[in-house]
């Protein structure tokens, strides 16, 4: 599950690790799908440090006894230089741009995480971490943001970089992985 909306999001700003909190709005998302999703089971919840995604995490897993474990490898993409930057799509200058049209041409600058580091952090922790609980029969939630969630997506499904951004992740949304 991505977060819910932030006043970044809603002004087209890239977040990546800046620590944005969510806004009235993606608290009511959370709280919404508290209730959409009261009926499924989860034994363990994994958060990304950052506050917009734990605070998701709380919201929609209130009333039940299920913990919420922060796990560093879980924070989002980060843009370096580029982070607060507005419309990104619609400035063709900004490297940052290519991620989001040709992922497989995206080349970090500016302090910014390259995509392999994003891929091979998030393998790391579905290998050490979400897998052992899987296979031991648990049911996982992992609450996060939209590269790094991309990024589990993609690890998942072995899929090529060019396919990165292929499922879509909207906020406050289940996506059943396995």
């Amino acid at each position: 599950m991505r977060h819910g909306k932030t006043d970044w999001n809603l002004l087209h700003k890239l977040q990546g690790k800046t620590d944005i909190p969510l806004n009235d709005m993606g608290r009511q998302m959370a709280r919404d799908a508290r209730e959409r999703y009261k009926d499924i089971h989860f034994d363990v919840c994994f958060s990304s440090p950052l506050l917009r995604a734990r605070e998701t995490a709380e919201l929609v897993l209130e009333g039940r006894d299920v913990p919420v474990i922060i796990d560093d490898r879980l924070a989002e993409m980060g843009f370096g230089i580029y982070e607060g930057t507005e419309e990104v799509f619609e400035k063709p200058e900004c490297p940052v741009r290519v991620l989001f049209f040709n992922p497989e041409k995206y080349e970090a600058v500016g302090g910014a995480e390259s995509l392999e580091s994003l891929i091979k952090r998030t393998s790391e922790f579905l290998d050490e971490v979400a897998m052992p609980l899987v296979n031991e029969g648990k049911d996982v939630l992992i609450l996060g943001h939209g590269a790094m969630n991309s990024a589990v997506i993609g690890n998942i499904r072995h899929k090529e970089l060019k396919d990165f951004w292929a499922e879509g992740i909207e906020n406050c949304k289940l996506i059943k992985l396995l």
